[in-house]
């Protein structure tokens, strides 16, 4: 996994920057009901998504908490006063005090019994009537049938923690129900040979460690493509929206 206390000062460039943070705050907020008036954000991470959701409704007081030192220093100084230090497994908030819970880009970084912890906890803090929003299955947003995809094909993967049915088996545990999906684009987010091969020397691909064999044949497969650098096809990310009776 990234040292994100370290990725934070480059992590937005490298990940499509505003229009990315626009496309995923548009497709959250599409699923939060206008009458919410407290939503925090899980692992908000830089900040850049969560301070659209405030700046796009006014009238929605936002919070945001990151267990990275880094990330939650850059993210509060885009909404100071507003970001937490925090666990996203153990939240430091009473029960049932937000209209709406976000949890962007977080699932997949984690195991799959904290994935169970995480959707608990959101759903603990969301108010009954609330609405918990997360992405998932985003590895496979990025395989979008590029020539890429085509080389990488062969690689090992784990078991996606953040699979639709497993976090869908999570929420209903919690006594959540369904309320709606959508997908946005990962703008800018296109891979380009170079950058894959790059990425996959640096250990980005968890089960291909840097220097093993696998991983070097691999990325001279990569090298060889053609148009080095131009990216493919954007991946498409989607969110699950779960509501807490009552």
């Amino acid at each position: 996994m990234l040292d994100y206390d370290k990725e934070a000062d480059a992590y937005d460039i490298t990940r499509g920057g505003e229009p990315r943070a626009a496309a995923a705050a548009d497709a959250v907020l599409g699923l939060v009901p206008e009458v919410a008036r407290r939503l925090l954000d899980v692992a908000c991470g830089t900040g850049i998504v969560t301070r659209r959701l405030a700046s796009a409704r006014p009238a929605l007081r936002v919070a945001g908490a990151d267990l990275a030192y880094g990330m939650a220093r850059t993210a509060a100084a885009r909404l100071p006063g507003t970001i937490v230090l925090a666990d996203s497994r153990r939240l430091p908030f009473p029960d049932g005090v937000f209209d709406a819970v976000t949890s962007v880009w977080l699932l997949h970084l984690v195991d799959a019994e904290d994935v169970r912890s995480i959707v608990a906890e959101c759903a603990r803090v969301l108010r009954p009537g609330g609405v918990y929003v997360t992405t998932v299955d985003k590895a496979a947003a990025h395989d979008v049938g590029s020539d890429i995809d085509a080389v990488l094909a062969p690689r090992p993967r784990r078991p996606a923690p953040d699979a639709e049915p497993r976090v869908e088996a999570h929420a209903a545990a919690q006594g959540l129900v369904d309320a709606g999906r959508a997908r946005f684009p990962g703008r800018g987010q296109g891979r380009s040979p170079r950058r894959t091969a790059a990425d996959l020397r640096r250990g980005w691909f968890t089960l291909l460690p840097p220097g093993d064999p696998r991983t070097d044949a691999l990325a001279a497969r990569l090298e060889a493509l053609p148009d080095q650098d131009r990216p493919r096809a954007d991946p498409v990310f989607a969110l699950r929206a779960f509501r807490k009776p009552g």
